[in-house]
């Protein structure tokens, strides 16, 4: 038996056992849950929800799942946030789940399948967004909440599945960095230029990336080169020579809060390392090619991060109106695979001037 396999028949076991014990009256002093399986991004985006829950329940207990690799980042426990790993390819974080104690309430981000999850772990009320068109997905969910009907940010969205007053916009110190192996911080002030993404069909020319990197040296910024792990050769094809230093592959998500929190400046594709210098309050240029702007937009909560989109809106091909599998008039994404597009045109089409003016805003921006 496979481990994915392996996890599905403990979840599914274990719920339909468990949907016996469920009742619907939280304790005075709730439990909260926040089940999900996604990409650091959008985990980092649930910080507004996590945020909310502290601001009106002072005294709860708030449990948010993340990625193994992410758990690090939450080690100084954020809002009061305690973090545990979860990896379907992994059944032991299954079964370390499942000895929880049971939840008052569990928040379903995303995909609704994790409603199975969450009654695996006892959660005795389940809330969730509306319109996952599988019935099968939604057998656990108690209240579903539609998703915005006008563009809103995601973090916006996930916060609105709780109820109560707005929390505070965040603000330095709310968020303590991590503990992190040491590494050879760049000299200062220097530049975060991240190559890597989930889908090739958000990387941009690598002849780009390398006139940027020099136009920011001669602007007095030292270079950074990243991206994750397996990605090394998107560095090799952007400065074949190694003018300057690359970290693609070295470090681990606690070490690259540390390379990102001490940079002047992030630029980076639309992927999780962009979401997480919003986190640290980095100035970050984040380049849209297939996805959303609005999407990612800081919304009221991130207002006092540093941050500027860079990309063509809109595109003639960002045309998917498909949201974790809900159809969403005003979204505006693309999807599709290297299969399905041969070169991300949209990404192709963002000049390094659009960059450079980013840049000069938010420098404008720090001298305020």
């Amino acid at each position: 038996m496979g481990e994915r396999t392996a996890t599905r028949v403990l979840v599914v076991t274990h719920a339909i056992a468990r949907s016996l014990e469920r009742r619907k009256a939280p304790e005075a002093t709730p439990r909260f849950l926040i089940a999900h399986n996604l990409l650091l991004g959008d985990t980092l985006m649930l910080t507004p929800l996590i945020a909310k829950l502290r601001a009106n329940h002072p005294q709860s207990e708030i449990t948010v799942l993340a990625s193994p690799g992410a758990v690090a980042l939450y080690e100084q426990k954020p809002y009061g946030v305690r973090a545990l790993a979860f990896k379907p390819s992994d059944s032991a974080t299954t079964r370390a789940l499942l000895d929880e104690d049971a939840f008052d309430v569990a928040f379903v981000v995303g995909d609704n399948r994790y409603s199975w999850l969450a009654a695996a772990m006892r959660a005795r009320r389940i809330v969730a967004h509306s319109g996952d068109p599988r019935w099968s997905k939604n057998v656990f969910v108690d209240e579903a909440r539609a998703y915005a009907e006008k563009p809103t940010p995601w973090g916006d969205m996930v916060a609105a599945l709780a109820d109560g007053v707005e929390p505070p916009p965040y603000a330095r110190g709310q968020w303590r960095a991590p503990a992190a192996r040491s590494f050879a911080i760049p000299p200062m002030p220097y530049a975060v230029l991240h190559l890597g993404a989930s889908s090739p069909l958000k990387r941009w020319p690598a002849p780009r990336w390398m006139a940027l990197a020099e136009e920011l040296e001669r602007r007095g910024y030292s270079i950074a080169w990243s991206a994750g792990r397996g990605e090394e050769a998107i560095v090799r094809e952007c400065d074949p020579a190694g003018r300057f230093p690359s970290y693609a592959g070295q470090l681990d998500l606690a070490q690259m809060w540390h390379l990102i929190a001490n940079a002047r400046l992030l630029v980076a594709p639309d992927t999780g390392i962009a979401h997480l210098g919003r986190v640290t309050l980095t100035p970050t240029l984040t380049l849209f090619g297939p996805g959303s702007a609005p999407l990612c937009a800081p919304g009221e909560f991130w207002k006092a991060a540093p941050w500027r989109p860079v990309g063509l809106d809109p595109f003639p091909c960002r045309d998917q109106q498909m949201l974790f599998g809900r159809r969403v008039e005003w979204v505006r994404r693309c999807t599709r695979t290297i299969e399905q597009c041969a070169e991300p045109r949209c990404m192709q089409g963002i000049e390094i001037s659009a960059v450079l003016r980013g840049v000069e805003e938010l420098e404008g921006e720090r001298e305020l």
